[in-house]
């Protein structure tokens, strides 16, 4: 066992052991190599089924790093482009003047289709025909390009589908056909998660003592915090909809494709990022200068949802404030304190995948991030 794999392993028993976290999967890869994989905890209280490194976990936005390099390999096989207006592939979405909304406008959050309408049910979620002809009806709260608004259950759908229109294929088939299945990881990377599958999963439970959004909670919310307002009956957080622990454990909810989150395990993304920057196991999902582009600043400033400010590259974050911020740094993070993020100076990916559901609080990836940094050395 290599030291980083022991002393990751040994600081992830001690966060079980002291109830800081319930199931835990770190992975990390550095240069294309594999260089933790450790586990710790349990996938299921209810009847102690322990966390594997193969259990698949519900990541929220973590998921979106996928969603986002799904489209990057079909634009690097040239069945489109990041300039390619929506319209093309999908006519109806230009309605109420996002006729000149582009590919790139959805990677950067910059599109202005943040909400759903307030009244948005679980069951609607699942329904991807229901969602993608709302969406496509919507009025825009910006000009598609001028600002950024983090779009948090709108942009798996605007990706998907552009996906599907491009490709006659969902989301979740193309992901495995053309990300997972070549680097070997069909069975721990999915959206719409197969009927077969569904008893994998980790189950999620909410942390003790954070704050239940419960609908007068999020009303009383919406007038003051930018993430909860309503918009001409529309919300980036409807109430019925928020992806709370009971949310993700739905299992028409894994079942569905809905790429704004997505059913992950930490080795699969980790895996996944490292392809994005290397080769692994002779796969490289898109070229070194496709790379550098998607990793640029597209787009920054005070985003117009969550009210903070914010730096996108095409699909991805850049940056994530803690022990490995950097403009070089670039990946998503899930609500529930999962994470997934890739430095393009060090070649280091490190990914992070709990069922403990602990709202805005990362400091179990930042506490791993750390160590990580530390054991693989300067930049």
């Amino acid at each position: 066992m290599t030291d980083i794999q022991r002393q990751t392993q040994d600081a992830i028993d001690r966060l079980i052991e002291s109830d800081a976290e319930r199931g835990l999967q770190v992975a990390v890869h550095h240069r294309g190599e594999l260089v933790v994989d450790a586990v710790a905890g349990q996938a299921d209280p209810a009847t102690g089924r322990p966390v594997t490194p193969d259990t698949p976990f519900h990541v929220t936005s973590t998921g979106k790093g996928v969603t986002s390099t799904v489209v990057h390999v079909l634009v690097e096989q040239g069945v489109l482009t990041y300039d390619t207006p929506i319209v093309e592939l999908w006519p109806e979405f230009g309605a109420h003047g996002k006729e000149r909304a582009t590919v790139r406008h959805v990677l950067n959050h910059s599109v202005g289709v943040p909400g759903l309408p307030r009244d948005t049910t679980p069951e609607d979620l699942t329904d991807w025909d229901t969602m993608c002809a709302a969406i496509a009806d919507a009025t825009p709260w910006w000009e598609p390009g001028t600002r950024t608004g983090y779009h948090p259950q709108s942009f798996g759908y605007l990706a998907g589908e552009i996906v599907r229109r491009a490709t006659g294929r969902p989301i979740s088939q193309v992901l495995r056909e053309e990300v997972a299945e070549p680097l070997g990881v069909a069975d721990e990377l999915f959206f719409g998660v197969p009927a077969s599958e569904l008893g994998r999963q980790a189950r999620l439970e909410e942390a003790a003592g954070g704050m239940e959004l419960t609908p007068d909670v999020v009303a009383a919310m919406a007038e003051q915090v930018p993430f909860f307002r309503v918009v001409n009956g529309w919300t980036a957080a409807p109430p019925a909809a928020l992806p709370s622990a009971a949310f993700c454990n739905r299992e028409d909810v894994l079942a569905a494709d809905i790429p704004a989150g997505g059913v992950k395990t930490a080795r699969a993304v980790a895996r996944m990022y490292a392809a994005l920057m290397d080769e692994v196991d002779g796969v490289r999902l898109i070229s070194p200068e496709r790379l550098r582009e998607v990793t640029t600043v597209s787009i920054s400033g005070i985003d117009e949802v969550t009210g903070a400010p914010a730096a996108r590259g095409l699909g991805y974050d850049i940056g994530f404030p803690g022990p490995l911020d950097s403009p070089t740094l670039f990946g998503m993070a899930g609500s529930g304190g999962t994470a997934a993020y890739a430095d393009t100076a060090t070649g280091t990916v490190i990914a992070v995948a709990k069922n403990r559901v602990s709202a805005g609080d990362y400091s179990t990836f930042h506490h791993i991030g750390a160590l990580v940094a530390k054991a693989l050395g300067p930049r």
